[in-house]
């Protein structure tokens, strides 16, 4: 339960800095694996107020090569995320925490750190799977998510084009 909250709070403030809507789904959409949605105000395209869907996940077992982030991913999970052309566009956020939670964060008058990292991924289109629970996503380590990844993802959705 904390490693889920602590990945909320870690999009959250992702979201607030970036300037877009943010918020967390009901249980109907959470059954389609969808646990937020981001809203993009006043973003010009072709998509008038774009929106992107995310799944969050939160590990502190992750698996950090040279270039991916290697992350266990139910087979539900999988077959949510990779349905083609959906709009708006669902991608995978994994946020990775120290082992430790007293190192998750720290804090002073000058900051406030939230230790480690959230990296995305866009699986639609993906071939299914014949594993029978997890399938392991390689997400590219580039793939960080801050920021400016989340205003170039919304960027992209507006202007009408696939993740």
């Amino acid at each position: 339960m904390q490693k889920e909250e602590f990945s909320y709070a870690y999009v959250y403030a992702i979201a607030s800095a970036a300037g877009y809507s943010f918020q967390r789904t009901t249980t109907p959409l959470d059954q389609l694996g969808i646990d937020l949605i981001f809203t993009g105000i006043g973003v010009q395209g072709i998509m008038g107020n774009p929106q992107l869907y995310v799944q969050l996940k939160c590990t502190s077992r992750a698996i950090l090569d040279e270039n991916y982030l290697k992350y266990p991913l139910k087979v539900k999970n999988h077959e949510e995320l990779r349905v083609p052309q959906q709009y708006p566009p669902l991608i995978l956020v994994a946020v990775v925490v120290p082992d430790h939670i007293n190192d998750w964060l720290y804090q002073s008058e000058e900051e406030l750190c939230l230790k480690r990292c959230g990296y995305w991924i866009s699986l639609a289109g993906e071939a299914s799977t014949e594993n029978q629970e997890t399938v392991t996503v390689s997400i590219p380590r580039e793939n960080r998510f801050t920021v400016n990844a989340l205003k170039s993802l919304m960027q992209c959705i507006a202007r009408g084009e696939t993740l």
